[in-house]
């Protein structure tokens, strides 16, 4: 359903191993189509090769306001909110262009830091999406990306 956000098992795996700082690395969006479909047991997930799964393999074309791998999501944070780890980070938008790719299905996030590339998770971004047709954003949670813990 458009706006669910499908965590990667992998991820918590690589979280736990110290591959991802959800504060100082960087983190980006990339669009992919309906040749996959993203689930939490996709075996590891990447952008690009050097996993089990190259989800990159499937990018829209990029184009116009949407350049290859995807935009940035800018400020990632970590925060204790009410007994709970948050990860949060700045809105994504993608300026209106005639240029911005179609049949958008899926939205990677993926850790550019990482030299393997490894995915957290994936957002239905209720496809097919035709960025052409207006800006485009991607509003997180008013919680943020995700919490973890117990309250």
């Amino acid at each position: 359903m458009k706006g669910d956000i499908i965590w990667f098992q992998q991820a918590y795996v690589d979280t736990d191993e110290g591959i991802h700082n959800k504060e100082t690395d960087e983190f980006k969006f990339g669009i992919v189509d309906n040749v996959i479909t993203p689930a939490a047991t996709t075996a590891d997930p990447r952008w690009g090769a050097g996993g089990t799964t190259d989800l990159s393999a499937n990018e829209v074309t990029p184009g116009g306001n949407y350049s290859a791998g995807g935009p940035v999501i800018a400020n990632p944070t970590v925060a204790l909110t009410d007994g709970k780890s948050r990860f949060d980070a700045d809105d994504v938008d993608i300026a209106q262009d005639a240029s911005n790719p179609t049949g958008a299905y899926w939205a990677i996030v993926y850790n550019n830091t990482d030299t393997g590339k490894r995915a957290l998770c994936a957002i239905d971004l209720g496809g097919p999406a035709d960025l052409t047709a207006g800006p485009f954003s991607n509003a997180w949670n008013v919680n943020g990306i995700a919490e973890t813990g117990a309250a």
